[in-house]
């Protein structure tokens, strides 16, 4: 097979699960049932498309630089936008990976920028003979595979929120709340493109194309993105819960420290007044000349601290 870079894969399903590969030099059989998969930033994506007389409003979609999932039908086919999570190593699993596909009257042709594991998993399957046998059994299970590999990385969000609520019961910082918002930004980006593809999942059960069978692949992927949806909403109203608590006990411990403050602070005023009044440097000051005054006035001050703590605590300010 050939394997250029933009020319992805093509092959012929041959109805029992397994497929005849063919190169991106040989003329496509439109008759028979085929599945192009496309690198749609590469000219000679375009090129071959246009080359095999694919509908200029096809093209136009399939190479689309900004798509939301969804699907409808467009050139006498069904054009159909999905997202996948991105599992590459060091990829963010949020910054998910956009699919186009178009299921003509006898195949798919697909397109991608990114590779996701889900188009590998299938076409591998295909070329041991384990793989599909029709065109909309090809786009069902394309749809289930992505749906399942979602699993995994909303699991694992809602892991990590547990361990943030678990910390915080432990000893709660300042690092939680920018983890938190992190959490939350994750599971707000996931369920941007969630939502709406489980409404393009939703169109695909009533179209005339998929058999019962696909139609009840599509539906069991379809409701298991619906759990994933509640899923990730149950997940960031929690973290928003938890980032509210890390802020009210932030601000209950500033509270403490100001109000010791102000404490002290009452406290030491009636006797700043008296030291400062004593130490200004003018004739007349009462016991300038007895040698006992400084610690009459030391005790006059200790008093009035007494009294004035005594004075609080009646009025239950500590």
């Amino acid at each position: 097979m050939d394997k250029e870079h933009w020319f992805k894969i093509a092959c012929y399903l041959d109805g029992q699960g397994g497929c005849t590969p063919f190169g991106s030099g040989d003329e496509l059989q439109s008759e028979r049932t085929h599945w192009v998969h496309l690198d749609y930033t590469q000219q000679q994506s375009t090129a071959w498309m246009h080359a095999n007389k694919v509908p200029e409003r096809v093209i136009e979609a399939l190479t689309a630089s900004e798509t939301r999932p969804r699907a409808s039908e467009v050139a006498g086919g069904l054009l159909v936008y999905l997202r996948g999570v991105n599992l590459q190593p060091g990829a963010r699993p949020e910054d998910m990976i956009a699919l186009r596909l178009w299921l003509g009257p006898n195949g798919v042709i697909s397109t991608q920028k990114r590779t996701l594991l889900t188009v590998e998993t299938v076409e591998t399957d295909l070329l041991q003979g384990e793989g599909v046998h029709s065109s909309t059994a090809l786009v069902a299970r394309l749809v289930d595979e992505l749906t399942w590999r979602m699993e995994d990385v909303i699991e694992n969000l809602e892991t990590e929120v547990e361990s943030c609520a678990e910390q915080l019961e432990a000893s709660p910082t300042a690092s939680l709340t920018a983890q938190l918002s992190l959490l939350r930004r994750r599971a707000i980006t996931l369920r941007r493109y969630l939502a709406p593809q489980r409404e393009a999942l939703s169109k695909l059960q009533t179209d005339r194309m998929f058999t019962d069978a696909d139609v009840l692949q599509i539906r069991e992927a379809s409701d298991r993105l619906l759990r994933l949806v509640e899923d990730l909403d149950a997940a960031r109203e929690h973290a928003t819960l938890l980032q509210e608590e890390v802020f009210a006990v932030q601000n209950e411990a500033i509270n403490d420290r100001m109000y010791l403050l102000a404490i002290i602070s009452a406290l030491f005023l009636p006797l700043g007044f008296l030291t400062g009044l004593f130490g200004i440097n003018v004739g007349g000051l009462p016991g300038v000349e007895n040698e006992k005054a400084f610690w009459w006035f030391c005790a006059g001050m200790s008093v009035i601290a007494l009294g004035v703590v005594i004075w609080m605590r009646k009025r239950r300010w500590f």
